[in-house]
Protein backbone atom coordinates (compact mmCIF):
# COMPACT_ATOMS: atom_id res chain seq x y z
CA UNK A 1 0.00 0.00 0.00
CA UNK A 2 3.20 2.40 0.94
CA UNK A 3 4.15 2.16 -2.70
CA UNK A 4 0.88 2.86 -3.88
CA UNK A 5 0.68 6.06 -1.68
CA UNK A 6 3.90 7.07 -3.48
CA UNK A 7 2.93 6.82 -6.29
CA UNK A 8 -0.13 8.26 -6.37
CA UNK A 9 1.57 11.51 -4.84
CA UNK A 10 4.63 11.48 -7.39
CA UNK A 11 1.71 11.91 -9.89
CA UNK A 12 0.73 14.64 -7.95
CA UNK A 13 3.76 16.29 -7.94
CA UNK A 14 4.76 16.03 -11.56
CA UNK A 15 0.69 17.32 -12.16
CA UNK A 16 1.61 20.17 -9.72
CA UNK A 17 5.36 21.24 -11.48
CA UNK A 18 3.41 21.21 -14.84
CA UNK A 19 0.90 23.48 -14.20
CA UNK A 20 3.19 25.72 -11.94
CA UNK A 21 5.03 25.55 -15.24
CA UNK A 22 2.38 26.65 -17.50
CA UNK A 23 2.44 29.81 -14.87
CA UNK A 24 5.78 30.80 -15.40
CA UNK A 25 7.62 29.64 -12.99
CA UNK A 26 10.75 28.21 -13.00
CA UNK A 27 11.28 24.59 -11.24
CA UNK A 28 14.53 24.10 -9.78
CA UNK A 29 14.00 20.95 -7.94
CA UNK A 30 11.55 17.89 -7.15
CA UNK A 31 11.25 15.56 -3.93
CA UNK A 32 14.63 16.79 -2.30
CA UNK A 33 14.90 14.20 0.44
CA UNK A 34 16.95 14.86 3.60
CA UNK A 35 17.29 12.61 6.67
CA UNK A 36 15.29 15.82 8.47
CA UNK A 37 12.05 15.50 5.67
CA UNK A 38 11.44 16.15 1.81
CA UNK A 39 10.73 19.19 -0.08
CA UNK A 40 7.96 18.42 -2.73
CA UNK A 41 8.88 21.76 -4.99
CA UNK A 42 11.19 24.05 -5.00
CA UNK A 43 10.71 26.98 -7.97
CA UNK A 44 11.33 30.60 -8.72
CA UNK A 45 8.54 32.93 -9.67
CA UNK A 46 9.99 36.01 -10.64
CA UNK A 47 13.32 36.88 -7.67
CA UNK A 48 10.81 34.78 -5.11
CA UNK A 49 12.05 31.54 -4.09
CA UNK A 50 8.99 29.07 -3.60
CA UNK A 51 9.07 25.76 -1.48
CA UNK A 52 5.41 24.36 -2.51
CA UNK A 53 3.85 21.09 -0.48
CA UNK A 54 1.74 18.96 -2.45
CA UNK A 55 -0.88 17.26 -1.21
CA UNK A 56 -2.97 14.75 -3.16
CA UNK A 57 -5.56 12.76 -2.02
CA UNK A 58 -8.49 10.72 -4.22
CA UNK A 59 -11.53 12.24 -2.22
CA UNK A 60 -12.31 15.01 0.12
CA UNK A 61 -13.63 12.65 2.37
CA UNK A 62 -11.38 13.12 5.11
CA UNK A 63 -11.28 16.95 4.72
CA UNK A 64 -9.17 18.80 2.38
CA UNK A 65 -5.83 18.15 1.13
CA UNK A 66 -4.59 21.89 3.08
CA UNK A 67 -6.03 19.83 6.82
CA UNK A 68 -2.82 17.71 6.52
CA UNK A 69 -0.12 20.79 6.36
CA UNK A 70 -0.16 21.18 10.53
CA UNK A 71 1.55 23.78 12.46
CA UNK A 72 4.39 21.02 13.42
CA UNK A 73 4.31 20.49 9.52
CA UNK A 74 5.24 24.19 8.53
CA UNK A 75 7.65 24.53 11.02
CA UNK A 76 9.40 20.89 9.44
CA UNK A 77 9.01 22.92 5.80
CA UNK A 78 10.84 25.87 7.07
CA UNK A 79 13.83 24.18 8.62
CA UNK A 80 14.04 22.15 5.33
CA UNK A 81 13.88 25.85 3.14
CA UNK A 82 16.29 27.01 4.89
CA UNK A 83 18.60 24.51 5.08
CA UNK A 84 18.41 24.37 1.06
CA UNK A 85 18.58 28.47 0.88
CA UNK A 86 21.99 28.26 3.16
CA UNK A 87 23.43 24.94 1.19
CA UNK A 88 22.92 26.76 -2.21
CA UNK A 89 24.01 30.10 -1.05
CA UNK A 90 20.03 31.93 -1.35
CA UNK A 91 19.26 33.75 2.19
CA UNK A 92 19.76 36.87 0.04
CA UNK A 93 16.35 35.87 -2.16
CA UNK A 94 12.90 36.47 -0.90
CA UNK A 95 11.05 33.05 0.03
CA UNK A 96 7.57 32.40 -0.29
CA UNK A 97 5.34 28.88 1.30
CA UNK A 98 2.95 27.38 -1.78
CA UNK A 99 0.61 24.51 -1.45
CA UNK A 100 -1.00 22.77 -3.93
CA UNK A 101 -3.91 20.92 -3.75
CA UNK A 102 -4.85 18.05 -5.53
CA UNK A 103 -7.78 15.46 -5.67
CA UNK A 104 -7.62 13.23 -8.29
CA UNK A 105 -10.97 10.81 -8.16
CA UNK A 106 -10.89 7.67 -9.91
CA UNK A 107 -13.65 8.87 -12.40
CA UNK A 108 -11.93 11.78 -13.15
CA UNK A 109 -9.24 11.43 -16.24
CA UNK A 110 -7.67 14.88 -14.68
CA UNK A 111 -7.75 16.51 -11.16
CA UNK A 112 -8.93 19.04 -9.52
CA UNK A 113 -6.06 21.57 -8.64
CA UNK A 114 -5.79 24.44 -6.48
CA UNK A 115 -2.64 26.37 -6.16
CA UNK A 116 -2.64 28.21 -2.68
CA UNK A 117 0.42 31.20 -3.18
CA UNK A 118 1.77 32.65 0.19
CA UNK A 119 -0.37 29.91 2.11
CA UNK A 120 1.56 30.01 5.29
CA UNK A 121 4.51 32.14 7.06
CA UNK A 122 8.00 30.79 7.78
CA UNK A 123 7.42 29.02 11.52
CA UNK A 124 9.38 28.63 14.53
CA UNK A 125 13.06 29.34 15.53
CA UNK A 126 14.45 29.47 11.44
CA UNK A 127 12.22 32.22 10.57
CA UNK A 128 13.83 33.83 7.35
CA UNK A 129 12.81 37.02 5.87
CA UNK A 130 10.78 37.50 3.13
Amino acid sequence: MRWLNRFFGDRGEREAARYLRRRGYRILARKLRTRFGELDLIARDGGTIVFVEVKTRSTNQAGHPTEAITPAKQRRLTQLALAFLKRHGLLEHRVRFDVVSIVWSSESRSPTLEHFPNAFEAVGRFQMHR
